[in-house]
C-alpha cells in the first residue's frame, strides 16, 4: 500500500510539474504581436517593391511587347503568398538595382528576368 501511495504521489507531482514547465516556453502576447507586425510590414514592403517594379517604364515596354497585362500582374500581386511574394520581390529588387546602377538600356538578361517575373506572378495567381 505504501508503494501505491508513493507511486501515486510521484505521478501527481509529474502531472502538476509538466504544465508549469511547458508554460515557461509560451511566447508572450507582446512578442507575438511584434512578430506579426514585422511579418506584415515585410510583406507590405515586398508588395510595394513589386508594384513599383511593375510601374517602371522599361517593364511596361517589355510587357507590351510580350503581350502581358501589367494591370493583371498588379492585381495578382495582392494575392501572392508570402514565399512567392518574397522571391518575386527579391528578383524585382535585383532588376531595379541593375537598372539604377547606371544601365541606360535593358539588356537581354534583364528583359528576360522582367518577362519571367511577369509570367510567374500570373501563373502563381492562376494556380491558386
Amino acid at each position: 500500500m505504501i508503494i501505491v501511495r508513493h507511486l501515486l504521489a510521484v505521478c501527481l507531482a509529474v502531472l502538476f510539474a509538466v504544465p508549469a514547465h511547458a508554460q515557461s516556453h509560451v511566447i508572450s502576447k507582446t512578442a507575438l504581436d511584434k512578430a506579426i507586425l514585422e511579418r506584415t510590414s515585410r510583406e507590405q514592403a515586398d508588395r510595394e517593391t513589386v508594384v513599383s517594379f511593375l510601374h517602371r517604364a522599361e517593364v511596361r515596354q517589355v510587357a507590351a511587347k510580350a503581350g502581358l497585362s501589367i494591370d493583371k500582374a498588379e492585381t495578382a500581386v495582392a494575392m501572392l503568398g508570402a514565399q512567392d511574394l518574397e522571391w518575386i520581390a527579391g528578383q524585382a529588387r535585383q532588376v531595379q538595382n541593375d537598372l539604377a546602377g547606371g544601365a541606360s538600356t535593358i539588356t537581354i538578361s534583364t528583359t528576360t528576368i522582367i518577362i519571367v517575373l511577369l509570367i510567374v506572378i500570373l501563373i502563381v495567381v492562376i494556380a491558386d
